[in-house]
Parts: structure tokens; C-alpha cells; sequence
């Protein structure tokens, strides 16, 4: 039987990230310990104020919605290739790995408009923009630009607590291949709920993620002690997670955290959220850390392009 989620005095950690780009010396240490013990407790920590322009989040929202709003015939012309790494993924196509049951949702990916020379132009999959939805383009291109940047200093500040040299991250996902998800979850009423839910319990990919404004409740985490923990969060908040690519680089200090998104009590309502997974560029090399070895490395080395082609044909996307 599935595990019940359940009141618990437990709560994923509120931190401010302003008090680490604009802080004191003292501040800053702060929010490193903060965030590390956080992810390290956890897996997941809420971003009480961030870099993030809150009107750039709301524009992104109407265009999502107008998007999904489309005929499924005008959407499927937005089909992905390369498991669905860009473009329009349809209803009921992923599924957590291990489960059989498709999730109850539809989903866009954005990915990196790449500068002229990059060695990873025609590595990763060209970007493609609904010519129905007025703006998507430019919109999608400034919030993901935003959303970069406060990734960026969240590894920073992981950095300096695992004790990496200087822009160890930073060089990682240089032109990395992180992706903005829009995700649409329609009613659930007619649909298989015994059997699917709107996010079967998985562990994100890639090395954390910024999950930006989700329209609904429903996300909630496996914590320790094998029960379901709501993740709460406010509007204009970011919720922030650690992905398999950090567990692998950590050695599971910072372990990739199980969570789920469960089905609403009224079936006829629906749910958008926008998580940004932050990926290296595809030739990273995905080793432990030398300050987290332990007792001993407990995966072997993998490139961050050949694990990611791993995970995609595990979910039903490749």
C-alpha cells in the first residue's frame, strides 16, 4: 500500500537568496550552510525572494495558458524529436521510471539558444516557437535567461559547501543543456486516477532544479522516515530540488529526493507549473567529488550526455 501523506511538524526550509547576492560576508556564509544542510536534510529548499523578476513569471503564465489551449491537432504540429528535449510533449506520453502508468500531463521544453561556435550546436535539439501564441519566443528566452542566472548562484554557493575550486560549476554548465518546462495538468475527472497521477514519484535527472510559480498544490516529497511531506510554497517563491546528477557528483550527501504531484480533490481543476532543470553541457563528466568519497565512490563516472539518453529511455521519452 502506498505511503499516506501525513501532518508533520517538518518543513522544507525557507531561505533567502538576496541575503546571499546582497549580504554581508556573515550573510552569505549563512544561506551556504543554510542551502547546503537544507538539500542535504531534505533534498528541497523554498527561495523566500530570488532573482527572478516576478512580472516576467506572470506573462510566462498567460502564454502557457494560451498555448495549452490550442486544438491538440495545432500542438501536435510542435511534436519533439530527441525525447521530447524540445517542443510540444502530448497528454499521457512520460511516465515516472519503474511505473508503467503513464503521468497525467502535457509539457513544452525550452532549452538554450546557443552562441555561433558553440561545440554543442547540433549536439542538442534546435528550440521551436508557436507561431499561435503571440511573444512566446522572446517571453520564454528573457524568463529562461533569469532563470539561469539565479541557478548560477545557487551552485555557486553548493559549491564553495562541497569545497569544488573556484567556477567548477559554472565551467559544468557552460552552455549546459538545461531545460524550462511548461507543464499543463487538465482535469482529472474521466481520467485512470487508480492507476496514474499527475506526477508519479520520481527523482528529477539533472543537478537541481527551480520549480517558478506553480498555479496549484499537490508537490510533496519523500521524507526520511518514509512519509509524504507537502512542499509549500508561496506566490512569487521558488521551490528548489536536487536532481540524480547531484547525488552522483555528491555520492548521495545531497541526495536526488523522491516527490511526486498528487491528484486534486476536485477532478475538475486543472494545475500549470514551470520547473527549470538545470543540466551540464552533455561532455561533463559526472564523478564524485573528492570531499564526498567517504567510504568509497558508489557510482561509476558517466558523461552528463549519456546519462541524460539513460533517464529519457527509462520514462518513456526516447
Amino acid at each position: 500500500m502506498e505511503t499516506q501523506s501525513i501532518l508533520s511538524d517538518r518543513r522544507v526550509p525557507e531561505l533567502s537568496l538576496l541575503s546571499y547576492v546582497n549580504g554581508s560576508a556573515l550573510d552569505k556564509t549563512k544561506f551556504i550552510d543554510k542551502l547546503y544542510l537544507g538539500l542535504k536534510d531534505y533534498g528541497f529548499i523554498v527561495l523566500t525572494d530570488h532573482t527572478v523578476d516576478q512580472l516576467k513569471v506572470d506573462r510566462a503564465y498567460e502564454m502557457i495558458h494560451e498555448f495549452f489551449s490550442l486544438p491538440i491537432e495545432t500542438k501536435m504540429k510542435y511534436v519533439g524529436s530527441n525525447g521530447g528535449q524540445r517542443g510540444y510533449t502530448p497528454f499521457k506520453t512520460e511516465h515516472a521510471k519503474n511505473h508503467s502508468h503513464p503521468d497525467l500531463k502535457e509539457f513544452w521544453h525550452v532549452g538554450r539558444e546557443l552562441e555561433a561556435g558553440s561545440q554543442y550546436l547540433g549536439v542538442y535539439p534546435d528550440n521551436m516557437w508557436p507561431s499561435e501564441v503571440k511573444g512566446f519566443k522572446e517571453v520564454f528566452l528573457d524568463l529562461y535567461r533569469s532563470m539561469d542566472v539565479s541557478a548560477r548562484l545557487l551552485l555557486e554557493a553548493i559549491g564553495i559547501a562541497l569545497d569544488v575550486p573556484k567556477g567548477f560549476f559554472d565551467e559544468m554548465v557552460h552552455d549546459g543543456n538545461s531545460v524550462l518546462r511548461t507543464i499543463h495538468y487538465p482535469p482529472v475527472k474521466n481520467q485512470d486516477t487508480r492507476n496514474s497521477v499527475r506526477a508519479a514519484a520520481h527523482e528529477d535527472i539533472n543537478l537541481i532544479t527551480l520549480l517558478v510559480g506553480a498555479t496549484d498544490s499537490g508537490l510533496e516529497l519523500l521524507d526520511r522516515d518514509g512519509t509524504w511531506l507537502p512542499v509549500q510554497s508561496a506566490p512569487g517563491q521558488i521551490i528548489v530540488d536536487t536532481g540524480d546528477m547531484m547525488s552522483r557528483l555528491t555520492n548521495e550527501v545531497l541526495p536526488a529526493t523522491t516527490h511526486r504531484v498528487v491528484n486534486p480533490d476536485n477532478d475538475s481543476s486543472a494545475r500549470y507549473s514551470m520547473p527549470y532543470f538545470v543540466h551540464p553541457h552533455s561532455k561533463a563528466m559526472l564523478e564524485c567529488l573528492p570531499s564526498c568519497k567517504g567510504a568509497g565512490e558508489k557510482f561509476p563516472p558517466i558523461t552528463a550526455g549519456d546519462f541524460l539518453m539513460q533517464r529519457l529511455r527509462e520514462i518513456g521519452l526516447y
